[in-house]
């Protein structure tokens, strides 16, 4: 009987013990340090951006304001609408192209350089690539992002001109008109001077025909209008065409940007 007592007992402490040996203990000490959480890098702040304004010599007369019109080809192909309105009308303008423009369109180069008082060229870039020395992107477009890339974009379309037969460029306007500081101390270092404008005639050709004519209509003495003239889907150029035609029944003086004395802010023409 005590044997049996004894046996009994022997088990319960057993089971006892094992259950114990299943219960878990308070939590463990953490060994070692643990490692901080990892901050994710600061992004570099955006560039500060401009958008130049240039004016020319106004002509002072009543009845016969002084205007440069000024013409952004940058990609697609020309639009005759324009093209043939300023030679029918012997209108004279300047004409930005880049060096992507300039390959598909060798019929209106050809033109421009048989009228060559009318049609002063020059530089609009390489690739179309905004003028701006860091990374950001304007209206979506991708910026050059460097000095050197800056560098590039200017001395390409250069290059691109001078080989179609153009004489060499001396003013530059970046793709979106956009810069930063940096940026417009670089090309003015590399020569050129840098057009801005006073007068958006057709918001990047992306207007119709009516607004786009009652803005390069409204155009001042001593203003430079800023159009596209290589969209020849877009309404917009309907209203080019339109404004250049009631501009000149109005006195109005067209000139080219070499032919006059100009004023630009943000140091683009000092």
């Amino acid at each position: 009987m005590n044997r049996i007592l004894l046996a009994s007992a022997f088990l319960l402490i057993s089971i006892s013990a094992a259950f114990a040996d299943g219960i878990p203990s308070a939590a463990p000490t953490a060994v070692g340090p643990v490692p901080a959480a990892v901050s994710p890098a600061p992004k570099a702040p955006a560039p500060k951006l401009v958008e130049p304004h240039l004016h020319i010599a106004r002509s002072n007369l009543a009845g016969h304001a002084r205007i440069a019109l000024t013409f952004d080809a940058c990609m697609g192909q020309a639009d005759e609408r324009i093209l043939s309105t300023l030679v029918r009308e012997r209108i004279p303008a300047t004409i930005f192209v880049t060096a992507r423009w300039l390959k598909r369109n060798p019929a209106a180069v050809a033109v421009f350089l048989q009228n060559p008082d009318l049609f002063e060229l020059e530089n609009h870039g390489q690739n179309h690539i905004p003028a701006v020395d860091a990374p950001t992107l304007i209206y979506g477009i991708a910026s050059a992002g460097s000095p050197q890339a800056v560098r590039q974009e200017v001395e390409g379309g250069a290059a691109a001109m001078i080989a179609a037969g153009i004489p060499a460029p001396h003013w530059f306007r970046g793709s979106t008109a956009k810069y930063d500081l940096s940026a417009i101390g670089e090309i003015r270092a590399m020569g050129y001077r840098i057009a801005g404008y006073s007068v958006n005639g057709d918001g990047g050709s992306l207007l119709g025909a009516v607004i786009t004519e009652k803005r390069i209509a409204s155009a001042r003495d001593g203003d430079v209008v800023i159009s596209h003239i290589n969209q020849p889907t877009h309404a917009a150029g309907e209203g080019v065409a339109k404004a250049l035609v009631d501009l000149k029944a109005k006195g109005t003086q067209f000139v080219r940007l070499e032919d006059v004395e100009d004023t630009g802010d943000d140091k683009t023409t000092e």
